[in-house]
């Protein structure tokens, strides 16, 4: 069933018909909370707070974006709201353990990868906000620009530049990691 139909019917009171969207939308929202603030906790009272906001705000949807771009810009405010009322945690716990016979299971090859993961942590906080969270949107969410732009409220031109920047940035940055 197509998500529009379903916002519908949700903003009529069907609860289902939510929790279908919910459970089809929230790991992508939740991965990008976890991008955008760096702390699984608050990523999910982010994605939390923003389906609840949803919920209340159904009726006033208009239909004109996607669900899934309404719901990436209710997400990204609740996470920039919250990073302005603390600064977020620079946390490494997303690292994944290789598994036993793994190429990286090697000690030196495991340090490598932590420090070049360290490194691209600290490369996408020291991008600028708008920067990020272009970048985040585009190379880990796999969104076009137009929803891009919709989601950060900007032109296709301006999602374009920041990606430009922001890839130059990372690029300089994790240069000694090539």
């Amino acid at each position: 069933m197509p998500d529009r139909l379903l916002a519908v019917r949700a903003a009529e009171g069907d609860e289902d018909s939510f929790a279908v969207l919910v459970q089809r939308h929230g790991g992508a929202l939740l991965a990008l909370a976890r991008c955008m603030l760096g702390n699984p906790q608050d990523a999910e009272e982010a994605v939390q707070d923003a389906f609840v906001s949803a919920w209340r705000r159904l009726p006033e949807y208009r239909h004109s974006a996607e669900f899934r771009t309404w719901m990436y810009r209710i997400t990204v405010n609740r996470c920039l709201t919250m990073r302005r009322r603390r600064p977020p945690p620079l946390s490494l716990e997303t690292v994944v353990e290789p598994a036993a016979g793994d190429a990286w299971s090697q000690p030196a090859r495991s340090a490598e990868q932590e420090a070049a993961t360290a490194a691209l942590c600290h490369a996408l906080a020291e991008l600028d906000a708008g920067q990020r969270l272009c970048w985040i949107l585009r190379e880990v969410q796999g969104l076009p620009y137009k929803e891009i732009a919709h989601v950060t409220r900007t032109s296709e031109q301006t999602v374009r530049g920041r990606l430009f920047r922001a890839r130059r940035s990372l690029q300089e940055a994790m240069g000694p990691w090539r």
